[in-house]
């Protein structure tokens, strides 16, 4: 089975004591591609590191809007470094910005603050024409509200700008990663062109609106995550989430589509290859 984990953290310490075997459980159920996003500078550094090591990892460089408070005028000028190999050219193992985005959910920085940063790490990912892994996380989790509008205001500039300069980037913008809002937000997102991730909860028992907003997506626009150590599926809910688990959102999304696992691992895992470009 192909699968690909385009979400996964494997860079945090919880990781540290057995990444390795960890590692070894992916290959063996099936995964050819794992994505690391970064969530500031130091740990773009890490994850970019982590890829370098081995063949079949990927790394997102990028600040996440919990980390936004960080961002300072270096910021850039150092996630451009690290995507441009020190001025030696793309490098091969950046292939994506992100983790990046708005959290009104935690509301660790000031909004404006949040969206200054989120437009300004778009702007680079035009700039070295790479998509963007997107963060967007309500208020009391809510399926609608300010995040989500705030969200798709910058994205609708962004990618209209885009369109209107002919650039490569708005046929394929970016994914937004463990998607938990509304349907409606879905069919703005797909308007724009981007995919929609896919994490854990959609196989708990209480996400019955998570999988009808789900039923409602073509598969073509769909990438399946774990964004691990958090958010693991059922039936490991509970546990430490890791690579391996991806397996279960596969399953559970081939449920929804009435297709089989195999189906959906090779469909997203060939979304994952048009975005990523991998």
């Amino acid at each position: 089975m192909n699968l690909t984990d385009t979400h996964c953290h494997l860079d945090l310490e919880k990781f540290d004591a057995d990444r390795s075997e960890v590692l070894s459980r992916a290959w063996q159920a099936g995964l050819t591609r794992i994505l690391i996003p970064g969530l500031d500078t130091a740990s773009s550094r890490r994850v970019l590191k982590l890829a370098e090591a081995y063949p079949n990892l990927f790394a997102a460089i990028g600040v996440h809007p919990s980390e936004s408070l960080g961002f300072g005028p270096g910021s850039l000028a150092e996630l451009r470094a690290l995507a441009l190999q020190d001025g030696q050219g793309p490098h091969p193992k950046v292939v994506a910005i992100g983790e990046i985005g708005l959290d009104y959910y935690w509301d660790d920085a000031p909004h404006a603050w949040q969206q200054s940063v989120l437009s300004q790490q778009l702007d680079l990912a035009a700039e070295l024409n790479l998509p963007v892994i997107l963060h967007l996380r309500e208020a009391a989790d809510a399926l609608d509200g300010d995040c989500s509008r705030d969200m798709l205001a910058i994205l609708e500039t962004w990618v209209g700008r885009l369109r209107l300069e002919d650039h490569p980037l708005a046929q394929a913008p970016g994914v937004l990663h463990s998607f938990s809002a509304s349907g409606t937000i879905a069919a703005r997102a797909l308007d724009l062109n981007f995919y929609i991730g896919v994490t854990g909860p959609l196989t708990f028992k209480n996400a019955e609106a998570k999988r009808e907003v789900v039923k409602s997506l073509p598969l073509e626009r769909l990438l399946i995550e774990t964004d691990a150590p958090f958010l693991a599926p059922v039936p490991q809910r509970g546990r430490r989430n890791e690579p391996a688990f991806v397996r279960h959102i596969a399953d559970k999304i081939a449920e929804i589509h009435n297709k089989t696992p195999e189906d959906v691992a090779a469909q997203t895992a060939a979304n994952a290859a048009r975005l990523f470009s991998w």
